[in-house]
């Protein structure tokens, strides 16, 4: 193999030395210089076109679509083995993941970059996942950059005319080195990753200089492919950030030992033969880590030496990475505050030690957050990356300055990340068509005047809205009716809890959405309004104006009441209680269940201030008290942007509060696999929290005190809880009462009547399955094969998911 990429380079492209040419001024690149006529009047920083030099051109506008694993990036398992996986999509071929980059790019997007693909198979992500070696793969990806590459993005010329830019996406190449998901890892030094089960090799001498070509050849075959660059990932504690620290490189060869410039040559060495190699007229974007946030990290100073380095060896952009997988504090997740680390790119940029354009990154998701970061100098570009799966058009939306449109990113990871460490394809908690384009499709007014029916939808929560917006737009006729006199469901006592402010975006989104389709005429609705079956039986009537031939219910869960004597007094409180209806607590607490709804409640009493009642949204979030609280350096005069341990600051907790649960383990066990720990840590570091498992509840006293015993056997012991207040958190039944009445009756509605979201399964208050659910319905719900009982639909299962099951089943 090593051979074989040697030749690759050789034989196509005569080495020759790259001049040291500087491409832009980092300083002067967000200085707009610019008639009136040239800016875009909505956000004239995020679409001033951004020049790359001679050899490559601009950009047209200040946004970078990030990378993100997707699944849609193919992988590499043997075609012998395929059929054995018996996989619903084998992605194979690649014309969904044109789909999907297809659509971002007619979303008016500057530049893209693919997910993580591996420049040989000992940097796989996981077994058989996607690499670029070979022809094959090679021919694979053409279908993707003919897709990009047709399309135009619109951008502002100096005649202050309508121009157009060629739509370009950049390959990431990515060796994860410790942390690949097999068992051929191989790292800087013999080591194993806390979030891995595979201990890492170490590479030999000569390993890593086949490496290097690896990486080189790969970018070659993509330049070949038709791809306008590549991104190298060097940050994020994957194979070259390994290289970087001492916590990870123990060698005392010429990539390793106390001196920097050895541990950061393996980086340097693959811009220069990847520039080298691929001429002038080729993107390399180096996603530099800049605060690695984890113990004998890199300082400031190593990185500074690094990005000068990188500016040197020939890299076009240096974009900004945040954080080692790792690391114990949050950099995505919806608990980050908007734009939070744009201040490390800021950092570097005022340094003034590199001119090439510098992207800042990391819960970037709304255009205001995109104009402030570049007005105030603190980047040249913006990468977002999870805000194009929750709406492909974000950009498109912010030109016309249509931003109250756009589908928000609220950060959840529970269709992104999550999906990415189980091996499956990811989607958008709000957005189900994300990386499903050919799978679902979206269009307004696409159903025949036959097909068209008139539909009601009881429950505006996130089955009923997703179902009701998607119905609407293609073209039948919904009324949505709700007892409540506002739509959102149970999101908007998620919104309430801290860290959860984003869920205000969502209620936000489809508020405006629904109104425009009843401007349309195509929607209406009837909040304040409970709806009974008798109800549904008079407007289902043939003599009934408007009759309505189908209904969907969405009425969504009741809490679940645990069999506790003494459960009637009146200092226990329901979840409900405490969040939607805003109910005074005391400050000794005890929250009955460990789920997600627990953890919720728990952070909520943690923060919350019945003297302020205001509940916070999203820009209202304080970025300097979230990097005190979780020890984040702003100076970074600290190695790896860690505040020792006697600097951090925690904010003042209003309660005390035990946390409890029935089974023995972990509580939160079934939490989120990206967030999951965040939670825990939340509460852990208040030491106001006190987490108790395999609890037995006996009784609640005349005093409102709850009586538990704690183990079994001969570690059991009994308590006495003297809490001010008890919270039931312990889970959600379905409100069936209106599908139970119409099969009861037997009659002809019974087979109209269908059940979506928590009301037709409970789960943990499962928004993306609820989305997705009434998303499927609404463009099957014409067809007549769509009935009752046969009306839950989901996305295909691909190879790579078949794959990671049996994988763990084997390790088990």
């Amino acid at each position: 193999m090593m051979m074989a990429s040697t030749a690759r380079i050789a034989s196509r492209h005569r080495p020759r030395r790259i001049p040291h040419a500087r491409l832009l001024s980092s300083a002067a690149a967000t200085d707009i210089d610019a008639t009136d006529n040239t800016k875009n009047p909505h956000y004239p920083n995020m679409f001033a076109p951004l020049d790359l030099g001679p050899d490559i051109g601009k950009l047209p506008n200040r946004v970078i679509m990030g990378s993100m694993h997707t699944g849609l990036e193919g992988h590499s398992i043997p075609k012998l083995l395929l059929p054995f996986l018996n996989a619903e999509d084998d992605h194979t071929d690649l014309t969904e993941m044109a789909c999907y980059f297809g659509e971002r790019a007619k979303g008016g997007v500057g530049l893209m970059v693919t997910g993580g693909v591996a420049p040989n198979w000992k940097g796989w992500v996981g077994p058989f996942a996607g690499k670029l070696t070979t022809e094959t793969e090679l021919d694979r990806h053409k279908v993707v950059t003919d897709m990009v590459h047709s399309i135009r993005i619109p951008t502002y010329s100096p005649n202050g005319e309508d121009a157009t830019e060629p739509g370009r996406i950049c390959l990431q190449i990515l060796h994860t080195g410790r942390y690949a998901y097999h068992p051929f890892a191989v790292s800087a030094s013999s080591t194993k990753s806390p979030i891995s089960p595979f201990p890492a090799k170490e590479l030999s001498t000569s390993d890593v200089k086949a490496t290097i070509r690896d990486f080189a050849n790969c970018a070659v075959m993509a330049k070949e492919a038709g791809y306008d660059g590549v991104e190298i990932m060097g940050s994020e504690g994957y194979l070259i950030n390994q290289f970087l620290v001492s916590k990870t490189n123990h060698r005392n060869d010429e990539y390793g030992g106390e001196n920097f410039g050895n541990r950061m040559r393996l980086a340097v060495e693959i811009v220069k033969e990847t520039r080298k190699a691929c001429g002038l007229d080729f993107i390399i974007i180096f996603r530099l880590s800049m605060l690695d946030l984890v113990k004998d990290g890199s300082s400031w100073e190593e990185i500074k030496a690094l990005a000068q380095a990188l500016e040197d060896s020939g890299v076009t952009i240096i974009n900004t990475g945040i954080g080692w997988h790792e690391a114990r504090i949050p950099t995505i997740s919806t608990s980050v505050p908007r734009g939070a680390f744009s201040f490390v790119t800021k950092k570097l940029r005022d340094e003034k030690i590199v001119s090439v354009p510098l992207c800042a990154t990391n819960r970037i998701n709304a255009p205001h957050t995109v104009e402030s970061i570049l007005e105030n100098g603190s980047a040249d570009l913006i990468s977002m990356a999870r805000p194009f799966l929750a709406d492909p058009d974000i950009v498109k939306k912010s030109r016309e300055g249509r931003g109250e449109e756009i589908n928000t990113c609220i950060g959840c990871n529970q269709a992104c990340l999550d999906h990415a460490f189980i091996g499956k394809t990811a989607s958008c908690l709000v957005n189900p068509r994300a990386c499903h384009e050919t799978e679902i499709s979206i269009e307004p007014n696409s159903i025949t005047p036959d097909e068209k029916l008139n539909i009601g939808v009881v429950g505006s929560g996130p089955a009923g809205m997703a179902f009701a917006h998607t119905a609407a737009t293609i073209g039948h006729h919904v009324t949505l009716f709700d007892k409540s006199d506002e739509i959102g469901g149970q999101f908007n006592m998620a919104k309430r809890v801290p860290g959860k402010e984003e869920f205000h975006e969502t209620i936000r989104y489809f508020n405006v959405q629904l109104e425009k389709l009843k401007k349309e005429g195509k929607f209406d609705m009837q909040l304040g309004t409970e709806i009974s079956y008798s109800d549904m039986e008079r407007r289902s009537s043939d003599d009934c104006d408007g009759k309505i031939d189908k209904w969907i219910i969405a009425t969504g869960v009741d809490p679940r009441m645990p069999n506790i004597p003494g459960a009637d007094h009146p200092n226990v409180l329901s979840y409900i209680d405490v969040l939607r209806n805003k109910a005074k607590v005391g400050h000794k607490v005890a929250v009955i269940g460990a789920g997600g709804i627990g953890f919720d409640v728990s952070e909520y009493l943690l923060h919350h201030d019945d003297a302020d009642d205001h509940d916070k949204k999203a820009d209202e979030v304080s970025v300097d008290e979230f990097l005190e609280n979780w020890g984040v350096d702003r100076s970074i005069s600290e190695r790896a942007g860690l505040l020792p341990g006697e600097d951090v600051k925690m904010t003042k907790s209003h309660r005390e509060i035990i946390m409890m649960q029935r089974k023995k383990g972990k509580l939160g066990a079934g939490l989120g696999k990206t967030t999951g720990w965040i939670h825990r840590s939340t509460l852990a570091r208040s030491k106001c929290v006190e987490m108790v498992s395999e609890v037995s509840y006996d009784k609640i006293d005349e005093n409102g005190y709850l009586h538990i015993t704690v183990g079994k056997g001969d570690k059991k012991s009994t308590r006495v809880l003297e809490v001010d207040n008890i919270v039931l958190c312990a889970g959600q039944i379905s409100k069936k009462d209106l599908e139970e009445a119409a099969v009861k009756s037997g009659g002809d509605l019974a087979s109209k009547v269908f059940t979506i979201g928590g009301a037709y399964e409970a789960g943990e208050l499962d928004a993306k399955r609820a989305i997705d659910m009434g998303t499927r319905l609404a463009l099957s719900i014409k067809d007549e094969n769509v009935v009752p009982g046969k009306h839950a639909f989901h996305a295909d299962i691909g190879a790579e998911e078949k794959l990671y099951a049996t994988m763990m089943k084997v390790m088990r």
